[in-house]
């Protein structure tokens, strides 16, 4: 048996000591995943913790392409994992060189314990595949946590966004996209998507959109704005503007913007009143 294979068998025989040793050295100061004494975090920082040795184990007895082809896997839960996404990178690129010591270490430990038996030259080998090892892993799970934290944030987002801009369900049929504060070029794309489903979801004929909520509107919203009203009436919901001030009156007659077959009021409240949708 090769002293490569050897050294892959004392890794794995090691894992659960490894896993042990390095929670109990956690400090009391540590942030995020790392500091939570809650049994049930604790147990799976620790699976994830030893699903990491075993894995990165097989770097002794597996060629590297499959080795990190294997390890991905580990790598992109790892990345996605609420807890790690709460916790600073910084904190979590810690912790991998911490356990990257561990390896050095370990290595020392198996030849002293074959002392005379394994060639300078392989353990230098070694100790080079596990500081290689890991650099490669810490690149992977950058790339994929930036990659999750950054699809949590647009989540986030267009779920504030959507609630910044809903439609009201009145009455026969109508509905209301009341408008409050600033709309930029993104939460425009993302009301007219929004609108277009809900408008077709709940059968709608006509929507008023309320515009006097909002202080300051660029010329691309303005477009974005029309565009929307185009795309109502090719699925058959008529549009009623209101509080729309002379600036954004004034950008849309610059952009050739047509206001013939658009129903415009001051304010909601007579728009409204009009469609005697106010009780009044």
């Amino acid at each position: 048996m090769g002293k490569k294979v050897e050294l892959y068998e004392y890794f794995i025989e090691k894992t659960w000591d490894l896993t042990e040793e390095w929670y109990a050295s956690l400090g009391d100061s540590q942030g995020g995943v790392y500091g939570s004494r809650d049994p049930k975090v604790v147990e799976t920082l620790k699976k994830q913790n030893h699903d990491f040795h075993v894995n990165f184990s097989s770097i002794f007895n597996k060629g590297e392409k499959e080795f990190f082809e294997d390890f991905q896997e580990w790598v992109t839960a790892i990345a996605q994992d609420e807890a790690h996404l709460a916790t600073p990178i910084t904190d979590i690129i810690r912790e991998f060189f911490r356990t990257q010591n561990q390896y050095l270490d370990l290595v020392e430990e198996y030849a002293l314990l074959y002392k005379g038996m394994v060639p300078y030259e392989e353990i230098t080998a070694w100790k080079r595949a596990i500081v290689n090892g890991i650099s490669e892993i810490i690149l992977r799970f950058s790339c994929e946590n930036a990659k999750a934290a950054e699809e949590k944030s647009n989540a986030q987002q267009e779920m504030i966004i959507e609630l910044s801009s809903p439609v009201i369900i009145l009455a026969n049929k109508t509905g209301l996209l009341p408008l409050i504060g600033e709309i930029n070029t993104y939460r425009a794309k993302v009301m007219f998507e929004n609108t277009l489903q809900k408008s077709a979801k709940h059968g709608l004929e006509r929507l008023f959109i309320d515009l006097s909520g909002v202080p300051v509107i660029d010329t691309m919203v303005v477009h974005q704005i029309f565009q929307l009203i185009k795309g109502l009436d090719l699925i058959g919901v008529r549009t009623s503007l209101s509080g729309i001030r002379p600036d954004i009156a004034q950008t849309a007659v610059h952009l050739g913007i047509q206001f013939k077959d658009i129903e415009v009021y001051s304010t909601l409240t007579q728009a409204l009143k009009t469609r005697e949708l106010t009780g009044n």
